[in-house]
């Protein structure tokens, strides 16, 4: 149920332990090298050895691991809203890797969507101030920038419909004859 970006490699990832055999390619096998991610490593979280699913800290590694960092950084806030993770525990693991290091500082766990977390990150990497989900005039608007710049980002799936503009457009307008400038994406 975790956001992922639309052009994500589909292939299938597979965790195996570091000191694992390496898998034989050739003679009828199906599973060429290419038609997998391998990631040869020790686990965060210990596992069974016969578990068949990777533990979310692991997850997110390996997708740090995969993906760049923008794209990783929209799976990371997904994944800490879905699962309920704090991301002050999440800075307290052992990353190994420096991208994974990275992403454990960045997330906030306030993105509601796959579209916030690329504008804030993006926002903020230009210097600029924006605070995620501030309760203003009695709603809660997804961004707001300095004191008066108001975002709401909720992308088609959210606005499809005639009913679904119109209710966008009246929680716009009490912010907007307060002065604000509002953005609706």
């Amino acid at each position: 149920g975790w956001w992922m970006p639309p052009a994500t490699d589909a292939r299938p990832h597979l965790h195996v332990p570091a000191h694992a055999q390496r898998p034989r390619t050739g003679q009828g096998n199906a599973d060429a090298p290419d038609s997998i991610v391998t990631h040869w490593d020790t686990p965060l979280v210990p596992i069974g050895p016969h578990a068949l699913v990777e533990s979310v800290p692991d997850t997110l590694a390996h997708l740090a691991a995969c993906l760049p960092h923008e794209e990783s950084l929209v799976v990371w806030e997904s994944a800490v809203r879905l699962e309920r993770l704090d991301p002050a525990v999440l800075r307290r693991y052992r990353w190994r890797a420096p991208d994974a290091r990275r992403l454990a500082a960045d997330v906030t766990g306030l993105s509601d969507s796959g579209l916030e977390t690329p504008f804030v990150s993006r926002i903020r990497a230009m210097g600029l101030a924006v605070r995620q989900q501030v309760l203003l005039l009695g709603h809660r608007v997804d961004g707001l920038i300095g004191e008066r710049h108001v975002t709401q980002l909720d992308g088609f799936a959210f606005h499809s419909s005639a009913t679904d503009r119109c209710c966008a457009l009246a929680h716009a307008r009490e912010p907007i004859a307060r002065g604000d400038t509002v953005f609706l994406f």
